[in-house]
């Protein structure tokens, strides 16, 4: 793999690593449905290895596209763990997906089975998606339905239709394995460094959905970087409640896991916050992943209301009683994530600076990673001890690397990216992939920022460069920021700065249950929230001045990571 620095050359590829874990953590817990049955690591390879067969069986050859759409689960894991040590490509879709976007990507994708769960499954139609051959459920692993002319010939049997196959599957793993199955049996053969692993569908902002083609030396950069840095380990505790057909998600709540003897507890359903905070208490996590909306809403309705109270206040301008109110807020956090954590990474998108400063100013284990679905995803992480302020962390050493590019001496540009977990492309659209890939390796984030520290490994992110908006008098705006100040105000929900006419505009989704509770009509929250236009003015610079706000009344369109569609409101 080029040249890979030393630390790394302990895992030769990918499946090695796999075959490997699942070999040395036989006996160890693998994965639990939450308040459900656990497989050990022995009984997940041996569902992997009953996968191989049924598509052995089925004609399913390395390199064909396999879908798979549904909630987490463990059949969700054994599912996409047994595609990639198979040698096929698994295409994991996002089950918050609308019907016709999900039929979009399995027909673009060029699957030829999909795995999805019978309540998704009832909302698409076999007779719209034409490469399909069969599909299975992810509930009960049958067949429910099948293209059964594929399987015939005129006047004999062509080969077993895969609901005949998955009736007598039993029975062939027997012969297959006469003696049991052991830590023997588990062995995979190794796929070329390049040769594609998954595909996954991006849902971003801009409204067009690419499919991004990540090869196994791409998931080894994320995979063996989690490992050397102890993110999971042997026998660590995991709870995975973030969707897993996202790219951050899936390497670290599933792939880094997976390598290396970690217990994961998965949480099958959107979790409300009493439900994520019952399932944090019971599995106790090692480490935790969110995304920023988690720790911004505690900050909002919990932190916020606590330390703006007068007595509070007072409390905290006195030296030393101030350290010790922040010792019992930050003792409650780290109660709320479930006690036993190493640290919180947050990524997927920017966090608040507001919340960031605080949960730094207490000494709360946070840190910020960087990554994008191109990269699968990460592209940088430092340790919460080692973390600066205001920063996405440091690429990874030896892994990855980064360079802005400027125009003339501007302080900020775009960051720029290349190394190991940079993809191969988008599927089956080289237009797209020669507007961010350079020849030579280097990956347009489209992501504004500076490098900083001495060895320029430390990246600092302002915006995207999509959403960059240019004053009359040619200063660079960031929305992002702007709306981070916003969202801290009194009553706000969520909003997006816009750009109308010559000036910015401000839509705010108000926090109209807060505002009811605290007996404000319509009427009172409307000059509130002109009472924040004008505070928001005092705090950013003059051309970054709001000229007026605009309350809406439904919550802003979001992708699943719940950035919000910013196309829709231009």
């Amino acid at each position: 793999m080029d040249s890979i620095i030393k630390e790394y050359a302990d895992y030769p590829d990918l499946l090695t690593i796999y075959q490997r874990s699942f070999s040395g953590n036989f006996t160890l817990p693998a994965i639990s449905d939450y308040n459900g049955r656990t497989l050990t690591y022995g009984q997940l390879a041996k569902r992997i290895a009953r996968l191989h067969l049924f598509y052995e069986k089925a004609g399913i050859r390395p390199g064909d596209k396999v879908a798979l759409l549904g909630r987490n689960s463990v059949n969700w894991i054994v599912i996409f763990m047994g595609t990639i040590t198979y040698g096929a490509v698994i295409v994991p879709i996002l089950h918050e997906f609308n019907p016709v976007d999900a039929r979009n990507i399995i027909n673009h994708s060029d699957a030829v089975i999909l795995f999805i769960n019978e309540g998704i499954w009832e909302k698409l139609d076999l007779g719209e998606l034409p490469l399909i051959n069969c599909v299975v459920s992810l509930e009960t692993r049958k067949v429910i339905a099948e293209r059964q002319e594929r399987f015939m010939a005129p006047g004999k049997l062509r080969s077993n239709p895969p609901s005949r196959i998955i009736h007598s599957l039993t029975r062939a793993f027997a012969k297959r394995y006469p003696d049991g199955f052991s830590p023997d049996d588990i062995c995979y053969t190794s796929r070329p460094d390049d040769d594609t692993a998954v595909i996954n569908y991006t849902s971003g902002t801009t409204g067009f959905s690419k499919g991004v083609m990540l090869s196994y030396r791409n998931l080894w950069g994320n995979v063996v970087f989690g490992i050397r840095s102890r993110l999971h380990y042997e026998g660590s505790r995991a709870l995975s409640f973030l969707p897993l057909a996202h790219a951050y998600a899936c390497a670290f709540d599933m792939l880094v896991p997976m390598a290396t003897g970690t217990h994961v507890t998965v949480l099958g359903r959107q979790p409300t916050p009493q439900l994520l905070m019952a399932a944090l208490h019971k599995v106790r996590p090692s480490l935790v992943i969110c995304v920023p909306l988690i720790l911004e809403k505690i900050y909002k309705k919990v932190i916020l209301p606590l330390i703006s109270k007068p007595s509070i206040r007072w409390v905290l301008s006195v030296p030393m009683l101030d350290k010790a109110v922040y010792s019992r807020i930050r003792a409650r956090l780290v109660d709320a994530f479930g006690g036993c954590f190493e640290e919180v990474i947050v990524g997927g998108a920017p966090l608040n600076p507001e919340v960031e400063a605080f949960l730094m100013k207490i000494h709360f284990p946070l840190t910020v990673g960087y990554g994008m679905t191109e990269c699968g995803p990460l592209i940088s992480y430092s340790p919460w001890r080692r973390f600066v302020g205001g920063s996405s962390g440091r690429t990874l050493r030896g892994l990855m690397k980064a360079r802005i590019l400027r125009d003339s001496e501007a302080e900020l540009g775009e960051i720029l990216v290349k190394g190991v977990n940079v993809m191969k492309g988008y599927y089956k659209n080289p237009d797209a992939t020669e507007a961010v890939l350079e020849t030579d390796g280097w990956l347009h984030t489209g992501d504004m920022g500076k490098l900083g520290d001495p060895d320029e490994r430390t990246i600092f992110i302002r915006g995207r460069y999509k959403t960059m908006i240019l004053s009359a008098t040619g200063q660079n705006i960031y929305p992002e920021e702007i709306e981070a100040k916003l969202n801290n105000m009194p009553y706000v929900s969520e909003s997006l700065i816009v750009e109308r006419g010559s000036g910015l505009v401000g839509l705010i989704l108000p926090d109209v249950e807060s505002a009811a509770a605290d007996g404000i009509d319509d009427d009172a929250l409307t000059a509130l929230m002109e009472e924040n236009r004008i505070e928001l003015n005092s705090l950013v610079a003059p051309y970054e001045h709001v000229g007026k706000v605009e309350i809406v009344d439904v919550p802003f369109e979001k992708t699943p990571k719940q950035s919000i569609k910013r196309f829709l409101y231009k």
